[in-house]
C-alpha cells in the first residue's frame, strides 16, 4: 500500500521520517569512506547511526499505526 498516493494524514510525516533516513545515511556512508577516522569522526559516526535507528523505528511505528488503522 502506497501511504502518499491514498493521502493518509500522516503520509507528509512519513516522507519526512524517510528523507531525514536518507540523509543520515549519506553521511554516514561518507564517514565510513575515510580509511583513518578521527576522534570526532568517530563519535559522529556513533551518533548518526543512533539517529538512523531512532528515525527507523519511527518510521516502523507510523507505518503500522497506518496498516491497523487501514486495513
Amino acid at each position: 500500500m502506497d501511504i502518499e498516493a491514498i493521502g493518509l494524514p500522516d503520509s507528509e510525516e512519513i516522507h519526512k521520517l524517510e528523507e531525514q533516513h536518507r540523509h543520515y545515511s549519506e553521511q554516514l556512508e561518507a564517514l565510513l569512506q575515510k580509511p583513518y577516522p578521527s576522534e570526532q569522526e568517530q563519535l559522529e559516526e556513533v551518533r548518526l547511526k543512533k539517529l538512523k535507528l531512532y528515525v527507523k523505528d519511527q518510521l516502523v511505528a507510523r507505518r503500522n499505526g497506518h496498516q491497523r488503522a487501514y486495513a
